[in-house]
């Protein structure tokens, strides 16, 4: 499966964001480095690039892939002749610019056509299929990042999605089956899971967002006026879709259908927050509890606000533009004697029935294997490794790490996705044992101030004793003691390595521990070389050099570790 999701790796800072509001249960790998710092990359065939992850990374770690990149350089050198089908959000998306940018295709020889005409085929599909009683209670399926989502985590619903293609590949075969056209095809679309449903089908070649097309065009510095026409109709290649256009709000194909048939029983569900667990919710009732129609989309408030579109529009902004647009589309559609009322028959439709095949607009799914299911010993092995050993520890549920429970996280360790270490108890166990630690150090270093003062205080006593010394030995005596206060001062400096994050001081500890051992051994000694005669005074030399080279070391050690801190 192509990577569409991309991590940042130094701009992951380990937050838990992306897990936490992330609806695939294993699209995260959370990892601790050696460094101690935890990052969480992506797994592209548990992940359902549904993009709330790189709406919600405050950081900027998380970004998107999509076909901008590999094909507009052609487009925009006429190298090639291509089709561009455009999803009626851009209506929204870019309610001044979006016939400007069609514009913009055209002169550079692209056929673009209108896949709100594909949505008006999708709507006229399965009204046949359920009026012929070829389908039973489906989900919906425009949305690519729900179909992923079923695919991989629910194969027990793909029963029950729907069999007709999404508006944008309902488009795509009539362009190809009907219009007989074979040029390459580019979908401009708010979504960047379509190019799962492109790669899955087939049918589709390339992705372009509408976010990573508007940085395409600021990067190589095109200018895309507003155009005063405000009518929501444009010149398409074909035909220009009705009530199709309507798709991109919430509950779009709802509408489509009552406006057809009201008897319809429909339920509609929408935000990553409220689809997924009511998909759940859904896979778990009885078919007769099931609605006829349960029309889902992954993202809030519809394709207009998509995880690919960079707009700052509101729901209202977007909500008024599909008004204005449904009531544009009203106009333009024709039923017999121009009344819109049940049975009145529909123009469009009756076209739909005379010229396309329905077995045309179907497709088929794509079932996952299910993960492994951790047996109840296995979670509890997983919940020693976290710290926690009683049930109320187990039950805690802080959320810290990014997951609904301390058993998913644990479900998550099991299953490869995570690592006890980022349970919040087990860093918390971490960062007591460190402190213990430093106490101990500080202790020893205290220790240590006191038997140097005294081995000074020897080395003075005896360097008075050796004649050869002078002035030379009374400069080598003062400089054991600046070695001394030195030392000393770093019993302080511990209280700053307390307050370092874990991760920096245990590398941190571990350098100060080398180090000091390597002071004690240095000084080791030293006295006993002062005792015996000034031929021995190149070896005191040595001696003093390691233990100032040694010093210099924690120096840079804590600088080190105080800078890591800061940054």
């Amino acid at each position: 499966m192509k990577e569409l999701i991309i991590v940042k790796p130094d701009k992951c800072l380990g937050c838990n964001s992306c897990v936490r509001t992330c609806p695939a249960p294993e699209a995260n790998i959370t990892k601790m480095l050696d460094d101690g710092r935890f990052i969480t990359t992506v797994d592209p065939e548990k992940c359902i690039a549904c993009g709330e992850c790189v709406r919600n990374c405050i950081h900027g770690a998380r970004d998107y892939i999509d076909d901008t990149d590999k094909i507009m350089d052609s487009v925009a050198g006429e190298k090639e002749k291509f089709i561009v089908i455009v999803a009626p959000a851009i209506k929204s998306v870019f309610p001044g610019k979006w016939k400007s940018i069609l514009e913009w295709f055209s002169a550079r020889g692209c056929l673009v056509y209108d896949v709100s005409f594909g949505a008006d085929i999708c709507t006229w599909a399965h009204l046949r299929a359920y009026e012929n009683k070829n389908i039973g209670n489906i989900i919906s399926q425009p949305c690519a990042a729900i179909v992923k989502y079923i695919e991989t985590y629910k194969p027990s619903l793909i029963k029950n999605l729907s069999p007709i293609h999404s508006p944008m590949l309902c488009a795509v075969t009539y362009i190809k089956k009907y219009l007989r056209k074979n040029e390459r095809i580019i979908a401009l679309s708010p979504c960047i899971a379509k190019k799962n449903e492109f790669t899955e089908t087939g049918l589709v070649d390339f992705n372009v967002t509408f976010k990573k097309l508007m940085e395409y065009f600021a990067k190589n510095n095109i200018l895309i006026y507003p155009n005063n026409d405000d009518s929501y109709k444009y010149a398409f290649e074909g035909f220009q879709g009705q009530m199709g256009a309507i798709y991109p709000r919430i509950g779009g194909l709802r509408d489509n259908l009552w406006l057809h048939n009201p008897d319809i029983n429909i339920t509609t569900s929408e935000g990553v927050h409220k689809v997924y667990p009511e998909l759940d919710m859904y896979a778990e009732l009885p078919e007769i509890k099931k609605p006829e129609v349960f029309d889902v989309l992954s993202c809030e408030f519809g394709c207009n606000v998509g995880a690919g579109t960079g707009t700052k529009c509101t729901i209202f902004d977007a909500m008024k533009t599909m008004r204005e647009v449904e009531k544009e589309a009203k106009s333009r559609r024709k039923v017999g004697g121009g009344l819109f009322f049940r049975g009145a028959e529909d123009k469009l439709f009756k076209k739909f029935d005379d010229e396309l095949n329905l077995k045309d607009f179907l497709r088929d799914y794509k079932g996952g294997k299910s993960s492994r299911t951790p047996a109840e010993s296995d979670i509890m092995e997983i919940f020693k490794k976290m710290g926690k050993t009683t049930e109320t520890e187990q039950k805690f549920d802080c959320h810290a790490c990014g997951y609904r429970s301390c058993r998913d996280m644990a479900i998550a360790i099991y299953r490869g996705l995570n690592v006890p270490e980022n349970c919040s108890r087990a860093k918390n166990i971490l960062i007591s044992k460190q402190h213990k630690e430093l106490e101990e150090i500080t202790s020893q270093i205290a220790e240590m101030s006191i038997r140097l003062n005294g081995d000074v205080q020897s080395i003075s006593q005896n360097m008075n004793d050796i004649r050869s010394f002078n002035q030379k030995s009374i400069g080598r005596t003062v400089s054991v003691k600046d070695l001394m206060l030195r030392l000393k001062e770093y019993s302080h400096q511990l209280d700053d390595l307390r307050a370092m994050p874990e991760d920096t001081a245990t590398l941190t500890l571990e350098q100060f521990k080398e180090a000091m051992s390597a002071v004690i051994s240095a000084f080791d000694g030293v006295d006993e070389f002062m005792k015996t005669s000034n031929e021995e005074t190149a070896a005191v030399d040595g001696r003093l050099s390691e233990i100032q080279s040694v010093i210099d070391d924690i120096n840079d050690a804590l600088e080190k570790a105080k800078n890591q801190t800061e940054g």
